[in-house]
């Protein structure tokens, strides 16, 4: 049997991302967001959601532009510091010692350290209550290259140890199952 819930946002888990801001050194940036995905592939569109009343919501809007950066079970407190704390107070690059690289097409630094970048260019700003909804471009993706594979030249997320969020929580992804498709997949 099943209960009946008011609505609610228990779609989990989610990747527990690590967004950087900025165009200038002065306003760099990091916010971390679990309101985040992939809209469309072709073009590659993505979001964030972001409430107006957080420090980077202004910068996000002014310049319309952010790096994606994947966090790890190592950069896993990192993570959840950035989310807690006000880029108003504290320079969150300088505080839990990461790096801020230059990105290859946006204004917005990257997180060194995060084994994925993914540099984007926001085209629309939906205000949705709450949170107001960052719709961006994929411009560019920083992929680091110990996760890539030279054999096949794909980028092994599982090595990368990433980070989940689930419902106030922080989870490593856990043992794998199967691939895309293995449940259909002629046994040979």
């Amino acid at each position: 049997m099943k209960q009946n819930w008011k609505p609610g946002t228990l779609i989990y888990p989610l990747p527990a991302i690590m967004v950087s801001v900025g165009s200038e050194v002065s306003e760099h940036n990091i916010l971390t967001v679990a309101w985040v995905g992939t809209i469309c592939s072709d073009p590659a569109l993505c979001y964030i959601s972001v409430r107006p009343e957080r420090h980077s919501h202004a910068i996000l809007k002014k310049n319309r532009e952010f790096v994606l950066n994947l966090t790890t079970e190592k950069l896993a407190r990192a993570t959840d510091w950035c989310g807690v704390r006000s880029g108003k107070d504290y320079n969150k690059f300088d505080e839990m010692g990461l790096s801020a690289g230059k990105s290859t097409i946006v204004q917005a630094p990257y997180i060194v350290e995060s084994p994925l970048s993914i540099e984007c260019r926001v085209k629309e700003i939906l205000p949705l209550g709450s949170h107001d909804m960052f719709i961006a471009e994929v411009v560019n993706i920083l992929a680091d290259e110990k996760f890539i594979n030279p054999a096949t030249g794909a980028f092994e997320m599982a090595k990368a140890q990433l980070l989940v969020y689930s419902h106030g929580g922080y989870y490593g992804m856990g043992d794998f199952i199967g691939k895309f498709g293995w449940s259909v997949q002629k046994k040979k």
